[in-house]
């Protein structure tokens, strides 16, 4: 009896593996698209925004304009949240200028940029730092409590701030939680993509005279600074958005916005958590670019980049690209691994891949 049950057994298990390996074979098991083709809808137009943040969350699409105005949108019809009268917090009637935000449960931060720097929580601020040469430029949170908001450099190192409590209270961090800093040291408010967070670790990519990656696998406690071989050297050269598709594997792109056919190492790629980068497509196309992102469900293998001049895709890592559109774009953000919302000047669209 005994016999005959371990024969069972094994002739089970052996015929559940049979199975797996035909499954994956016959394709049962899902693999990535490779997508070639894109189909835009926009769902606003207004010539007299800039809109370089978006968010989405829960099948809501969240942006921040360069007027001030913060949108919702359900069933791809804005609605505007209302937020404190800007004058109350301004030297004069003026309204800000919105590069950076993050919804973290139902809660929506925006953040200004210049002097006085606003961030607000649901339309009121929570933080004010007035200073003629802040300038906050991208946000992200690791949880419903814990996030971040980076700036320039500023009084002997760059500008971050943390919250530990869902956003009530921020604080800067001390320039002794960082070595070496170093002068004019930034980043570049185009796209709020220039933090990305796996877990508890974060990636900052920098940008202008020095572009290098701030890295913190506590959640912001301890940082280490890694150089890249991105072109720098210029304030308008450098890292502009950065991604990770795991903790291992990381993509970051950039240029100079001035030159944007130049194509000469604006694209790294590391797939050992950003301890090491390297150059890809170098010499190839696309040029500069604000914003890139992996696919859903890609595996890291497939990328979308998108510029003032145009959206490329990537279906092999990003060591080679493919333009699909001329329309220009500052920022990207995945519902699903078949769409996106971008936007741009004076627009946002619906971006449909196949």
């Amino acid at each position: 009896m005994y016999f005959k049950q371990t024969l069972f057994t094994k002739i089970f298990l052996w015929a559940v593996i049979i199975n797996f390996i035909i499954s994956c074979n016959t394709g049962y098991f899902k693999t990535p698209t490779e997508f070639t083709e894109l189909d835009i809808t926009d769902i606003l137009i207004d010539p007299s925004l800039n809109i370089r943040t978006l968010e989405i969350t829960d099948n809501m699409i969240y942006a921040a304009s360069s007027k001030g105005e913060i949108y919702s949108f359900l069933n791809n019809k804005p609605n505007i949240i209302n937020v404190e009268q800007f004058s109350s917090f301004l030297d004069s009637v003026q309204y800000p200028n919105f590069r950076s935000m993050s919804v973290v449960d139902n809660n929506v931060f925006a953040m200004t940029i210049g002097s006085p720097a606003l961030l607000f929580k649901n339309g009121k601020v929570v933080y004010r730092e007035k200073n003629e040469k802040v300038f906050y430029d991208s946000m992200d949170f690791w949880n419903l409590k814990e996030g971040l908001v980076v700036g320039d450099y500023l009084d002997g190192c760059i500008s971050v701030l943390i919250t530990r409590d869902g956003g009530e209270t921020w604080d800067k961090l001390l320039c002794d939680k960082f070595k070496e800093p170093l002068d004019n040291e930034g980043f570049f408010a185009a796209s709020d993509t220039n933090i990305s967070i796996v877990g508890d670790e974060v990636w900052i990519g920098s940008g202008g005279f020095n572009s290098r990656i701030y890295y913190s696998k506590n959640k912001g406690i301890a940082w280490d600074i890694i150089n890249t071989p991105i072109i720098q050297g210029e304030s308008t050269k450098g890292i502009y958005s950065i991604d990770f598709y795991n903790k291992n594997i990381g993509f970051a792109i950039g240029g100079d916005y001035t030159k944007p056919e130049e194509n000469i190492s604006n694209k790294i790629l590391t797939t050992d958590g950003g301890k090491n980068w390297k150059v890809v497509a170098n010499n190839q196309n696309p040029g500069y670019r604000s914003c890139v992102k992996y696919f859903p469900n890609s595996n890291g293998n497939s990328l979308i980049a998108v510029g003032f001049n145009g959206v490329n895709i990537s279906n092999d890592g990003g060591n080679t690209w493919k333009k699909i559109s001329d329309e220009g774009f500052y920022t990207v953000r995945f519902l699903n691994e078949n769409t996106a919302y971008a936007a741009g000047k004076g627009k946002i669209s619906k971006l449909h891949f196949k």
